[in-house]
């Protein structure tokens, strides 16, 4: 077989390994979806009714909240699911697993790429259930279904790149413990950026922090493609965003991972 074979078959039977594990410790995956459902339901209910009228739009309140919201919260599961990818990578670089691996004759990248695409399938499938549960709870979107797929794929491409950046987090970490600590400032970033609240609204120092983020763009261009609101350049950032976090985590992945000692 050609290498691109024993690539593409060897990083299918990671997946299958990844998938067997989400399976096997349901619980992981549904604290994962979880999370940002609970999330969600606390900034629209609790805190929905003042934030809302403070938006300044003609409805205000929680309907206008929820829609303002929303983008947000997907940021937070995606960056939340990437962090169960840390941890992961921690746990079979600590158990020794990694260590049998390179023994064999595998594809040596198909072990991170069963991570990262495993990652992907259950993140994916977290920001589903938080858009069927945003849906229930009073959301109305003004996207056509090509819009629909783009802020699809461009939570697709975040969630990649955010997942490569974990890997590297936790090939990094000296411990489990290490591993779920390092990317954790993640899920803090939408709070810093535009994901609950406007930008303009903030000190001039944190403002300006917010608007150079990465997730400022993503949050965006996700909501102007969801509700029809304005997206300007925000697209083409956040794109590169993703590209550059991702090439960044894949090169630092790559190099822990060809030097990373047995542990």
């Amino acid at each position: 077989m050609s290498t691109l074979t024993y690539a593409v078959t060897d990083s299918a039977t990671m997946l299958r390994r990844q998938l067997r594990h989400m399976w096997r410790y349901a619980s992981m995956t549904l604290m994962l979806i979880g999370m940002p459902v609970v999330f969600l339901l606390l900034f629209v209910y609790v805190f929905g009714g003042t934030l809302g009228a403070g938006l300044g739009g003609p409805g205000g309140g929680r309907a206008e909240y929820l829609e303002f919201v929303f983008p947000g919260i997907l940021l937070m599961a995606v960056a939340a699911g990437a962090i169960g990818t840390a941890v992961a990578v921690a746990m079979d670089m600590t158990e020794g697993i990694i260590a049998r691996f390179r023994t064999m004759a595998i594809f040596r990248p198909a072990v991170l790429t069963g991570h990262v695409l495993g990652s992907l399938v259950q993140t994916m499938l977290s920001l589903v259930v938080v858009t069927a549960v945003a849906i229930l709870i009073g959301f109305r979107a003004t996207a056509t279904p090509v819009e629909w797929a783009a802020a699809a794929g461009l939570l697709a491409m975040i969630t990649f790149a955010l997942t490569w950046l974990c890997v590297a987090c936790g090939l990094a970490a000296k411990n489990v413990e290490a591993a779920s600590n390092l990317p954790q400032p993640l899920v803090f970033l939408p709070f810093l950026g535009s994901g609950f609240v406007p930008t303009d609204s903030m000190p001039t120092a944190l403002q300006w922090f917010a608007e150079y983020q990465p997730f400022t763009p993503i949050i965006d261009t996700v909501r102007g493609l969801l509700l029809g609101t304005a997206i300007g350049s925000s697209a083409v950032i956040a794109v590169a965003w993703c590209v550059g976090i991702a090439l960044v985590g894949y090169l630092w992945s790559r190099r822990l991972y060809n030097r990373e000692p047995v542990r």
